[in-house]
């Protein structure tokens, strides 16, 4: 208690007015979350919260890692910051300062078992989502973890999915639900200039975290599986 109490003193801060604040960016981050279906929250835009009202230029780390303390212990959540990853072109201007622009931002992981979080938190509703979004990560790992958008789209027409098709019966805009992986930090999408100019969709961090890419491995083996299963009975 002493030792708070004393990191407080270095700001000219009450205990009052430090809570008030991890209450903002706690209900910032659930919000935001909530309304931008999960897409990341920048730092940035948390430390403006804080610093609004105060000037002192370490207080945003000392709100912050409260914020992400009481998030876990009270919610479930896991506040993870994400690693920007840079595209793998040799585009490294443009991917500079697509890192410096972005270069922390959070989002939000049930700390729940999975098997928990399906019963109790999972919304049915959006379980064509989850399922279009595995399948999109699938051929991307697949693919090599990165594949031109026309080599992505020609494998999403086999499937009967068009970049044309704004009023699909599941998904209604196909490419909007396809950039909203880009959003969600799940995919990154880099235009390549030169004489083979082309669009590329690469794994992001998020694809690339352990517990998703495991997730994924096994999609994948499941899906082999089958297939294979299928071609003996045959």
């Amino acid at each position: 208690m002493a030792s708070a109490t004393e990191d407080l003193s270095q700001f000219d801060l009450s205990k009052e007015e430090k809570d008030k604040l991890v209450a903002e960016v706690i209900r910032y981050v659930l919000f935001k979350t909530h309304q931008n279906s999960g897409c990341p929250i920048k730092r940035d835009e948390l430390t403006q919260l804080v610093t609004k009202n105060y000037r002192q230029r370490a207080l945003p780390s000392l709100v912050i890692n409260e914020a992400k303390e009481k998030i876990s212990r009270i919610f479930g959540y896991e506040m993870r910051e994400l690693q920007r990853s840079r595209p793998s072109s040799t585009n490294q201007g443009r991917a500079s300062q697509q890192s410096v622009a972005d270069s922390k931002s959070y989002v939000l992981i049930s700390q729940l078992p999975a098997d928990v979080y399906r019963k109790y938190v999972e919304d049915v509703n959006l379980t064509h989502l989850t399922g279009f979004n595995f399948v999109i990560l699938s051929i991307v790992h697949l693919a090599g973890g990165k594949i031109p958008e026309d080599s992505l789209w020609h494998h999403l027409k086999r499937m009967g999915l068009s970049d044309s098709d704004e009023m699909h019966p599941i998904l209604g805009n196909v490419k909007q639900a396809l950039e909203a992986l880009v959003q969600q930090r799940y995919l990154q999408k880099e235009k390549v200039s030169g004489p083979e100019a082309n669009t590329f969709y690469e794994l992001a961090e998020r694809a690339l975290d352990e517990p998703v890419n495991e997730r994924l491995k096994e999609y994948i083996s499941q899906i082999v599986k089958k297939d294979v299963a299928s071609v003996d009975v045959d």
